[in-house]
């Protein structure tokens, strides 16, 4: 018999070099573009190798390398012929470039021409990074995996770092300086601290900002990303696929080696999530975990009362470590309150253009009630797309995304593969999250995101099993 010929997702094909530059620069995004975006001009860029290995970059850095991979794919891979086997809905299409363009309507009439000029590129990169994956997902994009797996562990491992050691060691560092007069410090290193404002001035004299030392002794762990939540969004994200992967590569190791990697990496992303102390986080993965449950045949006799046991258990234990914080009167959520409503009320005086992309922080200082915390990002993306490009910019992306995640669950929602299930699941988990937060502004997150995005939309539909071949498996576009 003649042997079938290698398949696009065939191990030999050259596909796999493509996936694995994106995966390289999507975990390099994790540990050095953590940051949002309009803080573009506050981080230099490293001046020594040092300072590249040690230090945030710029986001410019990666919109430099994002062109490079875009240039490789297309050398290497049959963008237009994937795209149309993909059979993307053309209202799809449409939303996806309607929200761009309109963003760039939007950049004629902004507020900020600075915030907007450091926004709008990376918003094109977000949308290079869908199609990057709707291409993957027709080929071999199982590779992407490893780069992102390599910048996320990392990210935890740093996360995990700062809980056991880091920030009680810089506390610590602090308030000895602070006793000393940091007669213990050389002028270079007291300038230093003075930059980076974990030293300021009282009457003339220095002492420990007192705002770094209460976030230090809280402890609430962000790893190499902007905060807190932003950790809990990589957990949301990338665990699912990350876990389920890792489990069906390791059939050829022993059950022990392959049960304590999963274990570690478990370990790592789900300390990370609790010493977060992001409580969306936590909800969301709680909601998350409900679903894989209730999808798995193997406990179809006790996955309801096991899926019910386990909210309980994780809702009560939610209640238990944040009393103290609804006590308080749950002042994250009242201030989020104060933000949402002047995205609505900046989107009513703003309806067609909106402030600009990025620029939400200059129409909130007008609209803010008086003693009401200041913002630079609305914490919640859909808001932000109506409040910085109107309503047309803000229904576009509407259109897009919730379009794009109905697609793939529908297009895979009876699936047999874990990885592409949990795919979902973590993108379905993030996306819920932007509620919330501003995940879509921090570039390792939103290109990672859309990526495995439009990977789970390229990735061809599994054909129901035929008569007489139960259980067998084939795949074709839908």
């Amino acid at each position: 018999m003649t042997p079938a010929p290698p398949t696009s997702d065939s191990p030999s094909s050259r596909g796999a070099l493509p996936a694995l530059l994106l995966g390289f620069l999507l975990g390099l995004s994790i540990l050095k573009l953590g940051n949002p975006v309009i803080l573009e001009d506050q981080i230099g860029l490293p001046a020594t190798l040092a300072e590249w290995v040690q230090r945030p970059w710029p986001t410019r850095v990666g919109l430099f390398l994002l062109p490079l991979v875009i240039a490789v794919h297309g050398v290497m891979t049959p963008w237009l012929g994937r795209l149309a086997a993909a059979r993307l809905p053309g209202w799809l299409v449409a939303g996806s470039l309607v929200w761009l363009g309109w963003q760039v309507v939007s950049f004629t009439g902004t507020m900020d021409p600075r915030l907007s000029r450091l926004t709008l590129p990376h918003l094109a990169g977000i949308s290079a990074c869908f199609f990057l994956g709707v291409v993957l997902g027709r080929g071999q994009w199982r590779p992407l995996l490893i780069g992102i797996a390599v910048g996320a562990v990392l990210c935890w491992l740093q996360a995990v770092n700062q809980h056991t050691v880091e920030f009680r060691a810089a506390r610590q560092a602090l308030l000895n300086g602070e006793s000393t007069g940091w007669t213990n410090l050389t002028s270079n290193d007291l300038a230093e601290l003075r930059r980076n404002r974990l030293v300021i001035q009282t009457n003339g004299v220095d002492i420990a900002n007192p705002a770094i030392l209460e976030k230090l002794a809280k402890g609430r762990v962000h790893g190499s990303l902007v905060y807190p939540n932003a950790l809990a969004g990589l957990v949301l994200l990338a665990f699912p696929v990350l876990a389920t992967s890792l489990w069906q590569a390791g059939h050829s190791l022993r059950p022990l080696l392959r049960g304590g990697t999963l274990a570690l990496l478990t370990l790592l992303a789900g300390g990370s999530l609790f010493w977060s102390g992001s409580r969306s986080g936590w909800l969301i993965a709680l909601g998350t975990a409900a679903t894989a449950v209730l999808r798995l045949p193997r406990l179809q006799r006790v996955r309801i009362p096991l899926t019910i046991a386990g909210l309980i258990l994780g809702i009560a234990a939610f209640g238990v470590r944040n009393r103290d914080y609804f006590q308080r009167g749950a002042t994250s959520v009242t201030a989020r309150w104060d933000y949402w409503s002047a995205a609505v009320e900046n989107t009513w005086n703003h309806p067609w253009r909106g402030s600009g992309p990025g620029t939400f922080m200059r129409p909130y200082a007008q609209l803010k009630r008086p003693g009401a915390e200041m913002t630079r990002l609305v914490h919640n993306d859909y808001l932000q797309q109506f409040s910085d490009s109107g309503i047309p910019g803000g229904l576009a992306y509407l259109v897009w995304v919730a379009g794009s995640l109905g697609l793939a669950w529908k297009r895979h929602f009876r699936c047999s593969d874990p990885v592409v299930v949990s795919l979902l699941l973590g993108t379905s988990a993030w996306l819920i999250q932007g509620l919330s937060e501003f995940s879509l502004y921090v570039p390792a997150l939103a290109w990672t995101c859309f990526t495995l995005l439009g990977v789970a939309l390229g990735i061809p539909s599994e054909k129901p099993s035929t008569p007489g071949t139960p259980g067998s498996q084939t795949t074709a576009s839908s």
